[in-house]
């Protein structure tokens, strides 16, 4: 028997395709529609059993409130996403916003009509190896993009850091060398190494990066010359202050 349902993606396109395609396959498409910040109104309105939901970034912020409302206004529509690889994220945003299954853009479509009657069945349409990469990559997870900062500060010395922050605070080599008691020639090959390591070419675009990826929030700020209670330094406390002599 098959199945009432509507198919809605961003890509017109590719909606009219799978639209046509499960026709000839028996079932009875509503509608085929895009984009996907539309689907709330037409799934309301037409109230198919199914609505199958295309989206290429599952993961991004609000991606899936036509589901949220679909299933606040007609509980009784199962959506199934249509998605890319997913991440762990954007599986669970997905199954969070009420979707009944997640099956991938590259699925046969025998996959994607065994969603569709298991969702309009009221289980849960998920092939078993996303979960499994779901779950593995729970268990070991990537490095995050917003980790950028963290990595460059491991690949960069302590006193490459400083450099960095001092780069960035709009410092020459004549100024770095001074503030970090080394050779302008010194401070220089640091520079260079800094810029090397960032993978950029020039100072300004080392700023850039620094600002934009947050390593110069985390970065440890340069010790100031002339700390309380080092020797040698006049004036601090703990040294004996010479008297004149009579």
């Amino acid at each position: 028997m098959g199945v009432r349902l509507m198919v809605v993606d961003d890509h017109r396109l590719l909606a009219e395709a799978l639209a046509s395609a499960l026709k000839l396959r028996g079932h009875r498409v509503l509608a085929a529609a895009a984009p996907t910040s539309g689907a709330a109104e037409l799934v309301v309105s037409r109230a198919p059993d199914v609505c199958l939901f295309g989206t290429a970034a599952p993961a991004e912020p609000g991606a899936f409130d036509p589901i949220v409302r679909i299933r606040r206004e007609r509980p009784q529509v199962a959506v199934v996403v249509l998605g890319p690889v997913p991440s762990p994220r954007g599986i669970a945003a997905a199954f969070a916003a009420g979707a009944a299954g997640y099956v991938r853009h590259d699925e046969r479509m025998e996959g994607v009509e065994r969603a569709m009657v298991k969702a309009r069945a009221g289980e849960a349409a998920v092939a078993p190896q996303l979960l499994q990469g779901a779950f593995a990559e729970l268990l070991n997870p990537a490095a995050a993009p917003d980790d950028e900062g963290q990595r460059l500060l491991q690949i960069l010395t302590p006193r490459e850091v400083e450099v960095l922050v001092r780069v960035a605070e709009g410092e020459d080599t004549r100024l770095i060398a001074a503030g970090m008691r080394i050779a302008p020639s010194t401070a220089r090959t640091h520079v260079q190494r800094v810029l090397m390591k960032l993978g950029v070419g020039s100072r300004l675009e080392a700023a850039a990066l620094a600002a934009r990826t947050g390593l110069l929030d985390r970065a440890a700020p340069a010790e100031p010359p002339g700390l309380p209670g080092l020797p040698g330094q006049p004036g601090q406390p703990g040294q004996a202050e010479r008297q004149p002599k009579r």
